[in-house]
């Protein structure tokens, strides 16, 4: 499945990012929507959800993220919907670790 967060704030530590791998991390912006994976991997079996997934939060609530790769590349979120079946477009699309 995938989840679908509004990006609330983020750390300067993103767009300072230069490492060829982890270039995504400057073009993260406050305001946009992004879309997260739960593959199996990050899937818990006994939930079978991803940790942070935001699952029972709605509306104001805020949440937390952090980059992996680059613990200074953090922020919030807020939790727009869940998708059943995932149709994340190929920019502004993440996994769950």
């Amino acid at each position: 499945y995938c989840v679908e967060f509004r990006t609330e704030s983020l750390s300067q530590h993103c767009a300072l990012e230069t490492r060829p791998h982890a270039r995504w991390m400057q073009y993260l912006r406050e305001g946009h929507t992004v879309c997260v994976a739960c593959q199996p991997p990050a899937m818990s079996p006994a939930t079978r959800r991803c940790s942070g997934d935001g699952h029972g939060a709605h509306g104001d609530k805020i949440l937390h993220w952090e980059a992996i790769g680059n613990s200074h590349c953090q922020g919030t979120w807020k939790k727009i919907r869940q998708l059943d079946h995932c149709s994340c477009p190929l920019v502004h699309s993440f996994i769950f670790t």
